[in-house]
């Protein structure tokens, strides 16, 4: 029995796909809770045989994200594709930009990237740095190398969509969206976003209700980017606080009782969404269709 919540979304997702004649959907699947939702969504709106789902790996992902993302393709019984994109990858030069790390052990990975991290956030928040311009190569080198993956992800899944009339489906949700954390035409260029309209804390909520396994609603969020740092070590801030400030500052409520440190940080944070929002499409021509 579908919520009313749930079944807004999967009217929306039949209409749209009727409205513009696709035939099925394509998904990427990472093993995280964002896609694992929008899978569950996906099976309540259309037959299993209209949905094809594909994982997508390289040579830095963690072992266990490859394996979450077939387990959730497997409880939800749908059939999937695991492509290595670690070729494309090399082929475009990105491993010449770190050591080769094939055997390298993931904790050392892990090690390497957060010290990196903690070595930017001396000099401030590394997740504003590129939007709000930085010239430091070896940073930039970094935004470059992981960006380009979820491209390329991106690139792939358009692939298998196109040759057979599918919609690529999005994970994005609002918190990300308003904080701009996501790869500009990368995890952002899809044709249909189902739970974009929701907060992070609003999809662990429907998680619970469309019965995702607990492994993966109990999973650390992470944007896959960095190895070892997850969303709410970007953020400096649970998802429960940043959703709620969040929510105030966008709908123009009361900030009293608030932390202001906190708020200050939302803030520059939804400061941050904003501007790099403006950015997805800077154009000359102001009004194309003369509307």
């Amino acid at each position: 029995m579908l919520t009313k919540k749930s079944e807004k979304i999967v009217n929306f997702l039949r209409e749209t796909v009727a409205q513009y004649n696709f035939r099925g959907l394509v998904l990427g699947v990472s093993g995280g809770l964002d896609s694992a939702v929008v899978l569950a969504l996906l099976v309540k709106a259309f037959d299993r045989d209209k949905i094809k789902c594909f994982i997508l790996p390289e040579r830095d992902s963690p072992k266990d994200s490859v394996k979450d993302a077939v387990f959730v393709c497997k409880y939800f019984g749908v059939e999937y594709e695991i492509k290595n994109i670690t070729k494309i990858l090399r082929a475009l030069g990105i491993y010449k930009y770190y050591p080769p790390a094939f055997f390298v052990p993931w904790k050392v990975k892990e090690n390497f990237a957060k010290r990196r991290w903690q070595k930017y956030k001396e000099k401030g928040n590394p997740f504003e740095f590129d939007i709000e311009g930085i010239y430091d190569e070896e940073f930039l080198k970094g935004i470059s190398y992981y960006r380009a993956k979820h491209r390329v992800r991106m690139v792939y899944l358009y692939k298998e969509a196109e040759r057979r009339n599918y919609a690529v489906v999005g994970t994005t949700n609002k918190t990300e969206f308003l904080t701009g954390l996501y790869v500009k035409w990368g995890d952002d260029s899809t044709d249909i976003e189902p739970i974009l309209h929701l907060y992070k804390t609003q999809v662990y909520e429907l998680a619970k209700e469309l019965n995702v396994p607990e492994k993966i609603i109990m999973k650390p969020a992470s944007p896959d980017l960095i190895p070892g740092i997850g969303d709410e070590e970007i953020f400096g801030l649970d998802y429960s606080t940043l959703d709620r400030i969040l929510d105030k500052l966008v709908n123009n409520k009361s900030l009293d009782g608030e932390d202001p440190e906190k708020v200050k940080l939302v803030k520059r944070l939804y400061q941050i969404g904003k501007k790099r929002n403006s950015l997805r499409n800077v154009s000359m021509v102001d009004d194309l269709y003369g509307t």
